[in-house]
């Protein structure tokens, strides 16, 4: 017998509307045993939808998703919402290759009025669906639904006191958890906490009652009061704060309360007003470990294997170290150690970025600034102006709105401040609004920004010691998890190989040649393609018995061109390999450096990186199949050079 009986006959979301509320509270139930188990196997983002079930069937019962648009900001509280709006059948397939989207996106369902990934953009998205509504003389109702942590970002203020003042009929939902990814921090998380319990106010009330009785007059300042018992209490609660801004607020109401909830839903829907409903849920609810951890299992890993055939590792495969982030971290704690200056500062991720160790050793030296990555830039470009070498740690996707800041307050200013991007290239199963796919692309254009990749986290450390040490801005990109180590006793070219052990240098400009080849052909690859390149070549050479020469360009920008020239030189074909973008990005970049020295018309040139298309979500290792960046596709590629050259 099926354990989601409701979920598994209803027409959904049509019949959620008739359900009794002891219906609703059991279909509640359901869908917390699917996500868990769905999740569990598949990853994803677990305690932000168990947080919002009660929230997803109330907006389902009070609005009508065939003509109501309901906007989700990021897309972390989404599942319990595909599950009503008619996925339930496909759920399983969750963050799979080839399967449902873990966000919102229009492509995949009609309910799914606005694809989002990235926080802080709901209110603006919904504001501009009321005002195109109302242009075209329609009633249907808008609802955004944003965290307490998105919240933070500047972005959803600018909406807020634009909605305001437009005066819109419009329904915002804050969903205060008191946690983003990691803990809220910041003033605005402490002030949401602000709750005053009814027998407080009446205390307050009857003290100001019994003050102004024995005042003359005090009787007509009384009256004005009572007449305005809402303003008061708000005065002491959050809803001063959103009243600022000319929304009606109500709140804060149990976000596991679905009666109430409608209650509320249903009268905000009467106002032709800017509403915000101000809910408290729990992130994690109804699953303990995640109630009790709700940061470890904001997002957690698959445990079962993607069911469609992923390419196996190749057999010199091996992890090179802890991985990019953690080796961050530690190198930066251990700089630091050294050098006074450090600051480091972090947009609502320091687990994910490496720096909580940085956080417990350095608190006076640290600060993770929540959802604003324009802040986060500009605030470093402050500390920079005054003496001290900050190193902002965010992810490659998120990174992306700070390119503003980025170019007028650090790069304009040549400010020395270090821009580590992590999760560079492909993350996986969280798809194409995650991809850091863009960045070398948009980096180097940038005057006094320089751009290095390094190949693993041995190079990671070096690299970070080095920009801290320069007199400028620059960015440093790196990939989620570990880089790779070569197993030499498999290849009989391996000698050829030249890679250091132990700290080496991370000069600006300079690259280096990590495989000495006997062929016309050269791959010239950077960041964590560069090892798997060398494998590809000692591959190729076991096969054909010539070896190509593989070399580490490390810097984007400045790019090391002499070295560059010289193996044009020397080569009659090149092989131009990243993981980013080929529009723009490193392969474009060396490609303008041979045309503009007039060596390009002689030489073959083949690029591997990135097309011109957003990328599904899925494994790494299957994605990078598909586009021809794992060791069997540089393979090929060097192959037909090889050939071509004979």
């Amino acid at each position: 017998m099926s354990d989601t009986p409701l979920l598994s006959r209803l027409d959904l979301p049509k019949d959620i509307k008739r359900l009794s509320l002891e219906q609703k509270q059991a279909l509640a139930q359901e869908l917390r045993r699917t996500i868990i188990r769905t999740v569990t196997a598949n990853g994803g983002h677990l305690a932000p939808s168990l947080g919002v079930v009660e929230l997803t069937l109330a907006l389902l019962s009070a609005f009508d998703p065939a003509s109501d648009s309901i906007v989700w900001d990021v897309g972390h509280q989404s599942y319990p919402w595909k599950l009503l709006t008619g996925r339930a059948d496909r759920f399983q397939s969750l963050r799979r290759y080839g399967g449902l989207s873990g966000f919102p996106n229009r492509a995949e369902s009609p309910y799914d009025s606005f694809g989002v990934g990235h926080a802080s953009t709901s209110i603006s998205a919904a504001l501009g669906m009321a005002a195109a509504r109302d242009l075209s003389g329609g009633r249907e109702h808008v609802v955004a639904v944003i965290g307490d942590g998105a919240l933070s970002g500047g972005m959803a203020f600018e909406a807020l006191n634009q909605a305001g003042g437009m005066g819109k009929r419009l329904i915002v939902i804050l969903n205060d958890n008191k946690m983003s990814i990691s803990e809220n921090t910041g003033a605005l998380s402490l002030f949401l906490s602000r709750n005053l319990s009814r027998s407080t106010v009446m205390n307050i009330k009857q003290h100001v009652a019994r003050v102004l009785s024995r005042l003359p007059g005090g009787e007509s300042v009384l009256d004005v009061i009572k007449k305005g018992e809402v303003s008061f209490k708000s005065f002491f609660t959050p809803g001063m704060l959103f009243e600022a801004f000319q929304f009606n607020y109500i709140g804060p109401v149990n976000g596991h309360d679905i009666e109430q909830l409608e209650k509320h839903l249903e009268a905000a829907k009467k106002l032709d007003m800017p509403v915000l409903l101000h809910i408290r849920t729990r992130k994690g609810k109804g699953y303990m470990p995640a109630e009790n951890d709700p940061s470890h299992f904001h997002g957690i890993s698959a445990s079962v294997p993607d069911e469609i055939p992923v390419p196996p590792q190749p057999n010199g495969w091996k992890p090179s170290g802890p991985g990019f982030s953690k080796a961050f971290g530690q190198a930066l704690c251990d700089l630091a150690e050294n050098d006074s200056r450090i600051f480091a500062i972090t947009a609502a991720m320091p687990e994910g970025t490496g720096l909580e160790p940085f956080r417990k050793r350095f608190p006076e030296r640290f600060a993770d600034v929540g959802i604003c990555e324009e802040h986060a830039v500009t605030f470093a470009a402050g500390l920079a102006a005054s003496g001290r070498r900050p190193v902002v740690a965010i992810y490659s996707t998120f990174m992306q709105r700070a390119y503003d800041q980025i170019i007028h307050d650090v790069c304009l200013q040549n400010l020395p401040v270090t821009l580590c991007l992590d999760r560079a290239g492909l993350v996986g199963e969280d798809g194409p609004t995650h991809h850091g796919a863009f960045d070398l692309s948009w980096l180097r254009t940038v005057p006094n920004l320089a751009v290095a990749a390094p190949r693993d986290e041995d190079t990671l450390r070096d690299a970070l010691a080095a920009a801290i040490a320069m007199d400028q801005p620059v960015a440093l990109r790196y990939p989620r998890g570990s880089g790779r180590r070569i197993d030499t006793s498999l290849y009989a070219y391996a000698s050829a190989l030249r890679l250091p052990q132990g700290p080496a240098p991370y000069e600006a400009g300079k690259g280096e040649l990590i495989l000495q080849g006997r062929s016309r052909v050269c791959i010239i690859a950077i960041g964590q393609r560069v090892l798997p390149c060398a494998e590809a070549a000692l591959a190729t050479a076991e096969k054909t018995g010539k070896l190509a020469s593989v070399f580490d360009a490390r810097w984007v920008k400045p790019l090391p061109e002499e070295q560059i020239l010289a193996l044009a030189a020397e080569h009659d074909a090149l092989l131009l390999v990243e993981e980013n973008s080929l529009m723009g990005g490193f392969s474009s970049s060396v490609l303008e450096l041979l045309s503009d020295r007039g060596v390009l018309g002689r030489l073959t040139v083949r690029r591997l990186g990135l097309p011109d298309r957003f990328i599904p979500h899925g494994p790494v290792r299957r994605l990078r199949d598909d586009v021809h960046l794992n060791v069997p596709g540089i393979s090929s590629a060097l192959e037909e050079l090889l050939a071509q050259t004979e």
